[in-house]
């Protein structure tokens, strides 16, 4: 019998996300109400569709391995080399090319319990070991907590989302740069800035490029791309030279880096997502203030409202599925005990508002 090898067999089998076309499978559904994933409902900018469809007849051709044009792009709105810039196919296999080339098998990575499980999920693939710290009690990522495990467990890897996914905290520019300052010299802080895009730059750590901080940015959010599959980091000259040994350098979707590039040139379609997310985040707090719910006030396109109960939050959560309404749940405390909704556009803001009256009326 051929068997991978012994590593890989012991991981217990995994879905690090179930995906609505499943759900719609199992449950005899031919569509959904999709705000469980945190896509942007109103999609991408008009220029970058533009620019994809017009280069659709080039489809034959592979995109060029070095993203030249989108890396130039990039290098000027950050005001740094191009070489400072790795592009890669969404910050998930980012976070896996970072994973690899600093986490050897049995280092330890640490993060915390319950955060973006796809670091967690690369860690544990190559090998390494993972320890997590628990949130505080208001589903903020718990810095101290991760500055006294990193003291005392020397990991290669910190691993740090903010604005933090699933809880939608913030942690802001002083406190992260205090938190950064204060790690061991020797562990890399992977920044996850995924939805950095609803948050003032100047809330943002400060540009900052040295070997030990990897900051990792998308265009599946703000920019509407999540289905391209594009992202890029932002490091030394240094690290990039490291993820250019190990990187899939025919990875990117060709016409992912035509959109992402016309993308960044529409400024004003970037600023209509951001507000109109803001807007989205606005009914949700308001309809969970109307049902007695407490909610999180959130910096991303997403919002978690509040159910008392892990198992609350659970039921809930499949009954809106029943009804054609998607949307996720955490999985650690102490955010498990709230649903997480994704930013709609008015219609389906409308339509989970209906749902989750009638569920709820149902399950109390």
């Amino acid at each position: 019998m051929i068997r991978p090898a012994r590593a890989i067999e012991a991981i217990p089998e995994t879905t690090p996300f179930i995906g609505p076309e499943q759900l719609m499978r199992e449950t005899g559904q031919r569509m959904l109400v999709r705000l469980g994933a945190n896509e942007s409902a109103f999609g991408p900018s008009p220029k970058a569709l533009e620019a994809m469809t017009s280069e659709l007849p080039r489809l034959a051709w592979y995109g060029d391995p070095e993203s030249l044009d989108l890396r130039d792009a990039l290098a000027a709105k950050h005001s740094c080399a191009p070489g400072r810039i790795v592009v890669g196919s969404g910050i998930d296999d980012l976070m896996g090319l970072a994973v690899r080339a600093f986490v050897a098998p049995g280092d330890v990575a640490l993060a915390t319990r319950g955060t973006y499980p796809t670091f967690a999920y690369h860690v544990v693939g190559y090998g390494g070991r993972l320890l997590e710290v628990a949130y505080r009690a208001d589903g903020t990522p718990d810095c101290d907590a991760l500055l006294a495990a990193a003291r005392r467990d020397k990991p290669r890897i910190v691993y740090l989302a903010n604005p933090d996914n699933p809880s939608g905290r913030f942690i802001e520019r002083a406190a992260i740069a205090s938190f950064y300052e204060a790690l061991p010299h020797d562990a890399l802080l992977l920044l996850d800035e995924a939805y950095a895009d609803f948050v003032d730059e100047a809330r943002l750590l400060p540009s900052t490029f040295e070997d030990r901080l990897i900051r990792l940015r998308t265009f599946s959010k703000a920019y509407g791309m999540a289905g391209a599959r594009i992202g890029y980091a932002l490091s030394t000259e240094r690290n990039v030279r490291t993820f250019q040994k190990i990187r899939l350098h025919y990875g990117i979707n060709r016409n992912a880096q035509v959109g992402a590039l016309a993308s960044l040139h529409d400024d004003e379609f970037r600023s209509y997502v951001v507000e109109e997310t803001a807007r989205a985040r606005d009914d949700y707090y308001k309809l969970a203030r109307a049902l007695g719910r407490g909610c999180i006030e959130s910096q991303t396109n997403f919002v978690c409202i509040e159910m008392e109960t892990p198992q609350r939050a659970l039921a809930v959560m499949n009954e809106l599925l029943s009804r054609g309404v998607w949307i996720r749940k955490p999985g650690a405390p102490p955010l498990d005990s709230y649903v997480r909704v994704s930013a709609g556009t008015e219609p389906m803001r409308a339509a989970f508002a209906e749902a989750l009256r009638r569920v709820l009326a149902e399950v109390a």
